[in-house]
């Protein structure tokens, strides 16, 4: 879950650099690269305890509702009821999925 908040943050800086003007974003994009490449070594230890199918479920839900959370309360992006239908089918066939992994 940790790895996934970390990864969240990174699309966050990204997506805060990608609305600047013209490039004036790119110390933020820069940073939201490392903190991506950083996340690696996580994911390196991290796999060591977990099996790979389950550590991407996990990690496959944990990043669709925790970005989605940003977009909406930090982006102030709003969301369709038919992404709202989406985002609901991804959960539950990541569920599903993680039942049978």
């Amino acid at each position: 879950m940790g790895l996934s908040l970390i990864t969240v943050l990174a699309d966050s800086l990204i997506k805060h650099a990608s609305l600047q003007n013209a490039f004036s974003g790119w110390q933020t994009l820069v940073l939201g690269v490392i903190i991506y490449g950083l996340t690696a070594f996580g994911w390196f230890f991290v796999m060591r305890k977990l099996k790979l199918s389950t550590l991407g479920v996990l990690y496959a839900v944990s990043c669709v509702i925790f970005l989605t959370l940003v977009s909406v309360f930090y982006f102030k992006e709003k969301i369709s009821p038919l992404e709202i239908v989406g985002i609901s089918m991804a959960i539950c066939s990541l569920v599903i999925l993680s039942r049978f992994a």
